[in-house]
């Protein structure tokens, strides 16, 4: 059994809910990207435009003129693996030619394009789970089996980028994105339903917003707690990959998961 693995967050952004305007330069990206690395991050997720509710979109070009220089520099570090954060067949495209194996694409492949060009490029695709737009999602948090439709709507996405040829498809619910936070809890308490895809899991709770309904949660920076105690039951519940800004304390919880189910623990 192969331990769970860890997606460093790198946000190369001016308004992303967490972490929005710290790495101003591509110098700076590449400087925190290395900090992931050695707390222990398998992968690293370069994105330019944020995602969070209400957020406007951004250009392709301004997209690619912020993560296009840093998945240059980082492409050639051996020592980890480097995914592109877009909803942008152009963006990925670029980013795939200059080093990122893996696209996470929180629009679940809206653009058939993306699932082609993985596949040409023998990279992976993260397929997530939204309803709408980051403008719209929040009033589209209507289920009525939360889990049910979340794997009923994924299903064909999976199957178009099997049919398009891409091998390594990794399934994510979309916590927090058209969910409210009753239906993230839920999501994470039967995240091993999404096994019936027939895919590897990934999951994004970090720093989240439905964190923050519980007490003494409520300001972004005191949802760490919050986030390894979500990354542990994902894991524990069927989750691959975990993606997470703080990698260091988040890679020991799930060393224990990983110890606890025979995995190999040691990076």
């Amino acid at each position: 059994m192969s331990r769970t693995l860890v997606m460093g967050i790198l946000n190369v952004t001016p308004d992303s809910f967490s972490d929005g305007g710290r790495f101003a330069t591509p110098e700076e990206a590449v400087e925190e990207a290395r900090r992931l690395i050695a707390e222990g991050a398998d992968i690293v997720d370069v994105g330019g435009e944020s995602t969070r509710p209400g957020a406007a979109p951004v250009s392709e070009e301004v997209e690619l003129e912020r993560v296009l220089p840093v998945v240059e520099l980082l492409g050639t570090d051996p020592r980890v693996r480097v995914s592109i954060d877009t909803m942008k067949p152009r963006v990925a495209a670029a980013c795939l030619q200059a080093g990122a194996t893996l696209i996470n694409d929180v629009s679940g492949l809206a653009q058939p394009e993306m699932a082609r060009l993985a596949a040409a490029a023998g990279a992976g695709v993260v397929i997530m789970h939204m309803r709408g737009t980051p403008q719209t999602m929040r009033q589209l948090a209507v289920y009525a089996d939360v889990m049910a439709e979340i794997v009923s709507e994924l299903r064909p996405r999976v199957e178009q980028a099997r049919a398009a040829g891409v091998r390594e498809i990794y399934a994510d619910p979309g916590l927090g994105f058209a969910k409210t936070p009753a239906q993230s809890f839920e999501v994470l308490r039967r995240l091993g339903e999404l096994k019936e895809l027939g895919c590897p899991i990934l999951i994004g709770p970090s720093r989240k917003s439905f964190l923050g309904v519980l007490p003494g949660m409520e300001e972004i920076g005191e949802r760490l707690e919050g986030t390894i105690a979500a990354a542990v039951l994902a894991a524990w519940n069927g989750a691959s990959i975990v993606r997470v800004h703080d990698v260091k304390p988040v890679r020991k919880a799930l060393s224990v998961v990983d110890a606890v189910r025979g995995a190999a623990w040691t990076k």
